[in-house]
């Protein structure tokens, strides 16, 4: 039976002259999916894929509103039986399997189902890894259960079941542990569940099994499971979605890509409900945003899982309101049963010991024997009671296992000693300082002989701790390789962005001079041009960079010669215009520069008004020559790929081959541009000033020196890549903040699992590492500024 909703679409498709097949190419959504909703077949379509549909017809405003209110209609809520059949004790016998992949609606449109397919690929590929490296499994997973939050700090049960108007429904039953975390999710009908957790106790190992769990059976127009770290979130002004977005895009740069509708392919799959966001770490969001940050979610009915300290999840409760239609789990501490039976496994067995001091006699015991004697003691003394108390998260027993159960001749019986450890908080603090010289001076390394590094260790802590300095003066978990100019004042960056420029120009024009002119005239080229385009390119760099949009975001395209995609004429507008600014900007500010050094160094011209009338005539032929070669390259670029992005160093890599071959296209481009301007300006002169000295062969010179030049400024200067070069591989090692090799130091901080990887980003392996991280190194540098002379 034909729905209204079908009636409405049949007839405002055959008003726009269009058949199923054609309206299904614009949209995205796929003709069979239109063809059920005309006759019937479908019901109950998502919102989103009303939009695509309207959209593609292009429909008027109340024609899209008649279109939205017809989906409206046909639309009932996901609820419990009405007949009483759900048991209100809340039985999980009584309880339907409701997931977000599972709903009455159509599911994502054919367009976007290969594209959600080719992302779970990717988000499985990923988290297996991760769990891999985190070594969950070995030798078995620590069992970190939960119990049911307090009543206040979630909705009504009737809400969380999607109960219909006027029923009441009883509490649902959400016992389980980490291998049930997906079962215990799909008895929740809303799909939305608050997973509450102290420091260390489990929450971001829970997010990474579910995920993993949820993608092992996924149905293929089902939603993805896609975890995101809530501390860079703003809800002030960035909505959910458009930062859910904005991750996705950092993540997966291929999602960037144009989607159905003219959005982004990451942007269409979050309208369209196509992603599942896994929330982890609601209490790092910014102090003062927790209660807008709640409010933002309960605006939107999108399935979620949150996670959240308890304490920061119950205040923005209080401020607030609970998560709408959101159940909650608090995970519990681990048992002393669950200590003593996981810690033993995590050590090799010792030489059987014939006096009987570690159990039987002729048995093998483990160097945790001692301590496990003491903790089973009845009743425990002080030693115990600390120690327990410690012991009683995840976080603190793999610190206890690296720091003693993977380390030869480490006894872990030192813990017991209460003058130097009184209180748990000492033990804590001890085992957080010792995982990374444990990890530097004891963890093997079976990784082939061309790979293994060995570092200092003063120097890794010094250097982990300026990293962790960077991210708290961030406000973030996300340790990203773009972002790393941020660690130095802007004085500091506008500083190496121009004497790095500077360099690379004069030395680029002292060798294409050198060639007319000699070793002696190349030389005197190289260091006026040096000392002129350097503080261009600084000034133009601290305006529109450092005072302007901050950190420079990866290029999310590659180069292709062969063929581009997308729509040019949408990037070649904005490319040029951005081009013809910032070259005009950039040719007024070398005009005027070079002639201020002119006249100051070499006493030629008469400073400002020669600076002017050489910004006068540079200024519109760089605007020009680098709006279209801007907007020429945009003809070659094709998005990356969904899954191109697989680790930090995959994005680097892709960015350093897309730069070079935008060099390889801007070098020639911009030279011919130049070169050719500047003689046709010239030309045009010579009739109203008179003979000017500037022939082709001039024309020719300055046309190669500024294509090298202007290229490999512009790379430095405003890539990604570049930026990267600048700082992480030539200012930050020369002033000894970090290493010369960066990245391959980051790369073995997470083989050793100091580091782990999220998307493009890496973290420290715990918010408590970089906290003490941080901690420890501002405390060296206070009591370094107090030391007498």
């Amino acid at each position: 039976m034909t729905t209204q909703f079908g009636v409405v679409l049949r007839r405002l498709r055959r008003q726009a002259g269009m058949t199923q097949e054609q309206l299904a190419e614009r949209s995205g959504v796929g003709v069979r999916t239109i063809r059920g909703f005309e006759t019937g077949e479908r019901a109950d379509p998502r919102v989103a894929t009303v939009r695509l549909l309207a959209d593609a017809v292009k429909l008027a405003p109340a024609e899209r509103d008649q279109l939205l209110l017809a989906a409206a209609a046909g639309r009932s809520p996901q609820a419990d039986p009405p007949d009483g059949s759900a048991d209100q004790t809340g039985t999980e016998a009584a309880v339907p399997l409701v997931t977000p992949s599972s709903r009455t609606d159509p599911g994502l449109p054919d367009a976007l189902a290969d594209t959600a397919d080719q992302l779970a690929q990717a988000v499985t590929s990923r988290w297996r890894r991760e769990a891999e490296q985190r070594q969950i499994a070995d030798p078995f997973p620590l069992p970190v259960g939960w119990r049911p939050v307090p009543e206040h700090l979630t909705d009504h049960w009737a809400n969380i079941r999607r109960a219909p108007a006027g029923a009441e429904s009883g509490p649902l039953d959400l016992t389980g542990d980490l291998e049930q975390v997906v079962d215990v999710y799909r008895r929740i009908p809303s799909g939305r569940l608050v997973v509450l957790g102290r420091a260390g106790s489990g929450k971001t190992v829970l997010t990474l099994r579910f995920v993993l769990g949820l993608l092992a059976d996924r149905a293929r127009d089902g939603a993805v499971p896609v975890i995101f770290g809530l501390g860079s979130w703003n809800p002030a002004t960035t909505s959910l979605r458009e930062w859910l977005t904005g991750r996705l895009v950092r993540d997966f740069p291929g999602l960037a890509a144009p989607g159905p509708g003219g959005s982004t392919l990451a942007a269409a799959l979050v309208e369209a409900d196509g992603i599942l966001p896994v929330l982890d770490g609601f209490d790092e969001i910014a102090d003062g945003l927790h209660r807008a940050a709640l409010e933002a979610l309960n605006t939107t009915t999108l399935p979620l899982l949150l996670t959240s300290r308890p304490a920061e999840y119950a205040a923005a409760v209080e401020g607030t309101d609970v998560l709408t239609s959101a159940a909650g789990i608090e995970l519990s501490d681990l048992t002393l049963t669950d200590v003593v039976n996981y810690l033993p496994r995590t050590a090799r067995k010792a030489a059987p010991d014939p006096a009987g001091a570690t159990g039987t006699p002729g048995t093998s015991g483990t160097v945790w024997d001692p301590v496990l004697t003491e903790l089973r003691a009845d009743p425990p003394g002080p030693a115990g009671v600390n120690l327990a108390a410690v012991l009683a998260t995840p976080l603190m027993v793999m610190l206890a296992r690296t720091s003693y159960s993977n380390t030869p001749g480490q006894d872990p019986s030192e813990l017991l000693d209460t003058e130097r450890f009184a209180t748990p908080e000492a033990i804590e603090d001890h085992l957080l300082d010792s995982f990374i010289p444990t990890v530097y001076r004891y963890q093997p390394d079976n990784r082939p002989t061309g790979q293994r590094r060995r570092w200092e260790l003063d120097r890794v802590q010094d250097w982990l701790g300026y990293l962790a300095t960077h991210l708290d003066r961030l406000g973030t978990r996300d340790l990203a390789w773009w972002q790393l100019s941020g660690t130095l004042r802007r004085s500091s960056r506008i500083l190496a962005v121009g004497i790095v420029a500077a360099l690379v120009i004069g030395i680029v024009d002292s060798l294409v001079d050198g060639i007319p002119d000699g070793m002696a005239g190349g030389l005197l080229a190289g260091l006026v041009n040096g000392f002129t385009v350097g503080p261009a390119f600084a000034l133009v760099h601290g305006i529109t960079v450092v005072f302007g949009r901050g950190a420079i975001e990866p290029s999310r395209v590659r180069i292709r010669l062969l063929r581009g995609t997308g729509d040019v004429r949408t990037r070649f507008v904005p490319r040029f215009t951005a081009g013809l600014l910032g070259g005009l900007l950039f040719g007024l500010g070398d005009g005027l520069v070079s002639g201020l050094m002119n006249a100051f160094f070499f006493d030629f011209g008469d400073g400002l008004v020669s600076g002017l009338i050489n910004g006068l005539v540079a200024g519109p032929v760089f605007g020009l020559a680098a709006g279209l070669v801007f907007g020429f390259v945009s003809w070659f670029e094709s998005p990356l790929d969904i899954g191109s992005a697989a680790s930090p160093s995959d994005l680097l890599s892709t960015n350093r081959t897309t730069v070079v071959f935008q060099l390889l296209m801007w070098v020639p481009l911009f030279g011919l541009a130049v070169g050719f301007g500047m003689f046709s300006l010239i030309e045009l002169a010579r009739g109203f000033l008179g003979p000017l000295v500037f022939g082709l062969e001039d024309a020719i010179a300055v046309g190669l020196a500024s294509g090298l030049g202007g290229g490999l400024g512009y790379a430095l200067s405003f890539t990604a890549w570049g930026q990267w070069v600048i700082f992480a591989r030539l200012w930050l090692p020369l002033t000894g903040r970090l290493p010369w090799d960066v990245m391959a130091f980051l790369d073995d901080a997470y083989q050793r699992g100091v580091l782990r990887q999220s998307g493009a980003v890496y973290q420290f392996r715990h918010a408590r590492l970089q906290d003490r991280l941080s901690t420890v190194r501002r405390r060296r540098c206070y009591r370094a500024r107090r030391r007498p002379l």
